[in-house]
């Protein structure tokens, strides 16, 4: 079956396959080393977002910062009724794109948890200003930051881009990232990922930039849905972020409904039979239809609210 764009249409298939018990330790170890490319083989330390304090930074500091979009799901209707797509603020690229960057947000009343949760799935330099409502969930949100077990991975991709900085070429990105479709930024074409992107060259022209959704769904087609390290089924209001290092990955999932989600199912490329699950604001999560097959690992998120992470690992 070839999946719609949504991927929706194969969930039924999904959700079927049959736990895979035999695969040898070996073929697992080999599976998980070479499905997932990482951003450079080398660990990264991970920040803290921090809350606005008048106290310790001057309103006049945080200006110098650059600003971000409060993460929401966005009541632009010009461009969903022409998409037939909802509209997500995130910044996710813009993180990406200066990683070194200093950001800070306004979040409005509502927001302020994922927010800090954004700001931690792209391990960003960033302060929250947030509504006096707020606090205790922000307080909470970081309580459960500081308590997710450490991960120092990378981040996987699959798709290398140059980055010309363009307005173009950043709205590519925006898209890219809403598509969970994993990229790095490059210098030049990258041997070891799947695709290289060069916006202006014959292959990708930049006249075909001025419609970022059919760009985005080009590169997804050149691609391929079977050459992506991660794939989201059922929804199209999560984003997610993958970090791996060999025998072990991380998937982030942020939720920008503003609504709890249900049945949310996720393949991962690569092998992983082991799996641990934090929730923030759900009880109890669970990993349901948990399957594994010659490439891929699969499982449903039976709940989802503002931000889940999943830790996985191939045990021999």
């Amino acid at each position: 079956m070839t999946p719609k764009e949504t991927d929706s249409a194969a969930s039924g298939r999904l959700r079927s396959r049959t736990l895979y018990s035999s695969l040898s330790a070996a073929v697992l170890l080999a599976l998980v080393v070479g499905t997932a490319t990482a951003q450079r083989n080398k660990a990264t330390t991970q920040r803290l977002p921090v809350l606005y304090d008048p106290a310790k930074l001057s309103a006049a500091a945080l200006q110098k910062r650059e600003k971000l979009l409060a993460p929401k799901l966005a009541g632009r209707a010009n461009v969903a009724s022409a998409t037939r797509r909802p509209w997500i603020d995130a910044n996710g690229w813009r993180i990406t794109r200066n990683p070194a960057g200093k950001f800070y947000y306004e979040a409005p009343a509502g927001k302020a948890a994922l927010a800090l949760a954004e700001a931690f799935a792209y391990n960003a330099d960033a302060v929250v200003k947030i509504d006096e409502a707020d606090v205790a969930q922000a307080e909470l949100m970081l309580v459960f930051l500081r308590t997710l077990p450490p991960a120092p991975w990378p981040g996987v991709a699959d798709i290398g881009v140059i980055d010309d900085g363009s307005l173009e070429l950043g709205e590519v990105l925006n898209l890219l990232v809403r598509r969970n479709l994993l990229f790095r930024l490059v210098k030049t074409p990258a041997p070891e990922l799947r695709l290289n992107i060069q916006l202006g060259s014959k292959e990708f022209p930049r006249a075909a930039a001025a419609d970022p959704n059919e760009f985005a769904l080009r590169i997804r087609r050149q691609l391929t849905d079977e050459q992506r390290s991660l794939r989201l089924y059922g929804t199209e209001l999560v984003i997610c972020r993958l970090q791996s290092a060999g025998q072990h990955a991380r998937v982030h999932l942020l939720n920008y409904s503003g609504r709890e989600l249900e049945g949310v199912r996720v393949r991962l490329r690569g092998v992983f039979n082991s799996s641990s699950a934090y929730a923030f604001g759900v009880q109890k999560v669970t990993l349901e239809d948990f399957a594994l097959d010659a490439t891929g690992t699969e499982f449903t998120l039976d709940q989802l609210g503002a931000y889940t992470v999943v830790d996985l690992s191939a045990v021999k």
